[in-house]
């Protein structure tokens, strides 16, 4: 249910009241449509969980093989949700459309214009070496925008 934003935890007892407590003051209630598509997703049919989790594999490979493709990019295989962290530290320090590529951000900054492709920068997760990236679309998207992300940084010098 990307986006939803709905979740639950299990654990001991004092770690579910102090994550309740952090949860309680960080984010808000999830809607009530919301709540009601999670409890769906969770009593419903199962039959298109397993069409999904492949497609989802698929689209994992995929990015993660294309990414990997890119000279100065290096991307680990995910182990869950739906994005891509790829180590970017080979493009950094090049310059492209005239501005020296320092940081994450401005990397995400110069594909969301050179290449139409919008990444997360690395620096809201804590790191200054990665840039985040959805796969949660489809495999010809996928294939778009990995190209697009390839002719960008084929610009950089």
């Amino acid at each position: 249910m990307t986006g939803w934003r709905i979740g639950y935890a299990l654990g001991p007892s004092d770690v579910i009241a102090a994550a309740s407590k952090i949860q309680s003051q960080s984010t808000s209630n999830p809607t009530s449509i919301a709540q009601a598509a999670a409890l769906e997703a969770i009593r419903g049919q199962q039959d298109e969980v397993a069409v999904m989790v492949r497609e989802f594999h698929k689209r994992r490979d995929l990015i993660v093989d294309k990414l990997n493709a890119i000279g100065g990019i290096a991307c680990r295989k995910p182990e869950g949700a739906f994005y891509v962290f790829p180590n970017i530290s080979g493009l950094l320090g090049k310059t492209g459309r005239g501005k020296k590529l320092s940081s994450p951000c401005d990397l995400a900054d110069y594909l969301l214009e050179e290449a139409q492709v919008a990444g997360v920068p690395g620096e809201d997760f804590g790191s200054h070496e990665h840039i985040r990236f959805s796969y949660a679309t489809s495999l010809a998207d996928i294939e778009r925008g990995c190209e697009r992300i390839r002719q960008a940084a084929l610009k950089l010098n």
